[in-house]
């Protein structure tokens, strides 16, 4: 895709007479980097009565691959036990590259680590659906995430871990 896209919240066109940087954001590719399923314990798994307990883990990295290009990747790994055996293991590491242009730093780490995850999660949600369907289990829906709350989770916790380590310098 070649064409920018008006990002949330961005720069109004300039006033007459003033140049502001106007913020450009461009989907350039959307793209598997990882995918793993592991169902050890078929096909006994098969035969137990299907109450799954299912654990996630989900993460974002983003990395600049320079001239204003960056790698977002999301990342999720679900495990799904029946009787304290796993049932199955999907990893999946959904990568875009995006070229983000104007945006002021806070604003950019924003974009790459909740704006991009929100593009790739139903391309990562199809993945895992996809992956495990072949594996001979029963689709996994994925439920939506909302990766606004999820980023400010994450920034309220790195906020507090520099207070609790300022907080520790200052006793020693």
């Amino acid at each position: 895709m070649s064409d920018d896209i008006n990002t949330p919240n961005a720069a109004p066109e300039a006033a007459a007479g003033s140049e502001q940087p106007r913020e450009q954001f461009v989907l350039q590719k959307i793209y598997i980097k990882d995918l793993s399923f592991e169902a050890p314990n078929t096909p006994q798994i098969f035969a137990e009565k299907w109450e799954p307990k299912t654990e996630l883990e989900i993460g974002t990295k983003a990395a600049s691959l320079g001239d204003n290009n960056y790698e977002s990747t999301l990342h999720i790994t679900v495990t799904v036990k029946v009787n304290e055996k796993t049932a199955f293991l999907v990893e999946v590491h959904q990568s875009g590259i995006f070229a983000l242009m104007g945006f002021d730093q806070n604003r950019l780490d924003y974009m790459l680590n909740a704006y991009c995850p929100s593009i790739l999660f139903p391309y990562l949600r199809e993945a895992v659906s996809d992956v495990v369907t072949r594996g001979g289990f029963q689709p996994l829906l994925l439920a939506p995430i909302n990766f606004d709350a999820y980023y400010a989770q994450r920034i309220n916790q790195l906020k507090a871990q520099a207070q609790q380590q300022a907080a520790d310098a200052t006793k020693n």
